[in-house]
């Protein structure tokens, strides 16, 4: 049962997020093994993944670029001293008896990642508290009807970094917004896959609620077994109202870890939580200490792309684009890196971003491809935007004639297309009033009804004329003629 407005507006919610992104890279945190989805089970699996004795970890440099990476996106502080950890616990996936990670001296401190939730004018930063490397744990499979549990080892050891966030989040709508620009700014880094339905992105959400005038915050909950960003938002939904109403009848909230169905919107309870978590961490004795100099870090940032804030901001303030256009432009990186691209090629801004917008992003959803395997260069279809602009073609013309031959022929010049084809506009007075005269000999009838006030059958007039001129007559001319004409 949904809560009543005044009762939920009594209270403030509370969220952190711990989000997990597996590394994109090519073997495991700490051996050989391959990181590729969808192997078959326990096939990517060696000695040192699998934790037998005598075995040695040597360390993923890649994973602590990657790591590193991230850590600058989020204006992080990295640490120069790094310590792995022995984190232990007992669970069929975890093939050591502990997960190596990082405990008291993780690799990234502090930062912040800015964010605009839905219906807010303003940005957010929400603070971060750390974020570290760790290996991942295998894959317990529970099959259907089945009394055993299967185990996939092929996980086991994938390298992770784990964004841990301050209790900054306020709603729902906040945690979809950090997530989706989290997803976003891994991308962009090309440092993980985002696809939180495989796994490589995954989030647990602490929640708890506290009335608006208190001082101190509520117990709080961990709801895990979220796979879609879409689930996380309707987790924490019903998990502030479960909350509110708990402490509404004056029941205890009990601090717990509980699991969400996506069936049915609802979380259940898994195991109670204990003020701390008794996983006697200490120091691994088989890695040395990892330092990380500052010509390190100056290394990666080098090799740093534009980030989307970047470039959101780029796109507003140089070229002039309303705030709408800048976040759809700026949602994936090569449609980013593509428009702007195509800006270096013409000052027409707004044009080049409603092509994007509009006839490229439908061709490229339809297709299911991205902007590097688009057809069109990104002169070429500059071109194109020129040839608009130029009023030799019209914008119909463009879009349905001369933009489908340039995907069918590589290279493809629009204006050297538009002369073949002889769709160049005509915008002579002497070329198209012969066949206005005609129109409006024809349609006599209508032209009585424009006289008498109907004056939207101006459109109808210029229709006529595009069709019988075969799309070449400029449409601008077209309008200014025919209202002298019907005067």
């Amino acid at each position: 049962m949904a809560l009543d407005k005044s009762i939920r507006d009594k209270y403030r919610v509370v969220i952190g997020l711990e989000v997990h992104a597996q590394l994109l890279t090519e073997s495991k945190f700490f051996c050989s093994d391959a990181t590729v989805f969808g192997a078959s089970p326990n096939t990517h699996i060696s000695p040192i993944s699998l934790g037998h004795p005598g075995t040695l970890p040597m360390l993923n440099k890649k994973a602590v670029d990657y790591a590193i990476k991230m850590g600058l996106a989020c204006e992080c502080s990295i640490t120069e001293e790094n310590i792995f950890a022995r984190k232990n616990y007992f669970y069929p996936d975890l093939p050591k008896g502990y997960q190596v990670t990082q405990d008291k001296a993780p690799i990234c401190l502090g930062g912040q990642v800015w964010i605009q939730a839905k219906g807010e004018s303003e940005e957010k930063a929400i603070a971060l508290n750390r974020i570290h490397m760790e290996e991942d744990a295998g894959k317990s499979i529970h099959t259907e009807d089945a009394t055993d549990t299967l185990v996939d080892y092929n996980r086991a050891g994938v390298p992770l970094i784990e964004i841990v966030t301050e209790p900054d989040l306020r709603s729902a709508d906040e945690a979809y917004s950090f997530l989706t620009e989290i997803r976003k700014l891994v991308r962009y880094l090309e440092i993980c896959d985002g696809n939180m339905e495989e796994g490589s992105l995954r989030c647990d959400a602490n929640v708890s609620v506290m009335l608006k005038d208190a001082k101190e915050y509520g117990s709080k909950v961990e709801v895990k077994n979220m796979n879609s960003i879409r689930n996380v938002h309707r987790a924490i939904e019903h998990e502030a109202e479960r909350l509110i109403q708990l402490v509404e009848s004056g029941e205890k909230v009990i601090s717990e870890t509980r699991d969400f169905d996506a069936a049915t919107g609802t979380t259940s309870s898994l195991r109670t939580k204990e003020e701390l978590n008794d996983y006697r961490y200490f120091p691994e004795p088989d890695l040395s200490p990892l330092i990380v100099n500052q010509s390190w870090v100056e290394e990666v940032k080098a090799q740093m792309p534009a980030l989307p804030r970047e470039l959101k901001r780029k796109f507003m303030e140089i070229y002039k684009l309303p705030e709408y256009d800048a976040q759809v432009l700026t949602d994936n990186k090569d449609f980013a890196m593509y428009f702007d691209a195509v800006c270096q090629e013409t000052k027409n801004y707004k044009a080049a971003s409603n092509w994007m917008m509009g006839t490229v992003k439908s061709y490229l959803n339809d297709k299911n491809i991205n902007c590097r395997e688009f057809p069109v260069s990104p002169k070429q279809l500059a071109g194109l935007i020129h040839l608009v602009e130029d009023n030799k073609v019209s914008n119909t013309v463009a879009n349905q004639q001369i933009f489908v031959k340039m995907l069918e022929i590589k290279d493809a010049d629009a204006e050297s297309i538009a002369i073949e084809a002889n769709l160049i506009q005509e915008s002579s007075s002497e070329n198209i009033q012969p066949i206005i005269d005609e129109v409006l000999s024809e349609m006599a009838d209508k032209v009585k009804d424009y006289k008498s006030g109907r004056k939207g059958l101006i459109g109808l007039f210029v229709g006529e004329v595009m069709k019988r001129s075969k799309g070449k007559a400029d449409p601008k001319k077209t309008n200014e003629l025919l209202k002298q004409t019907l005067k």
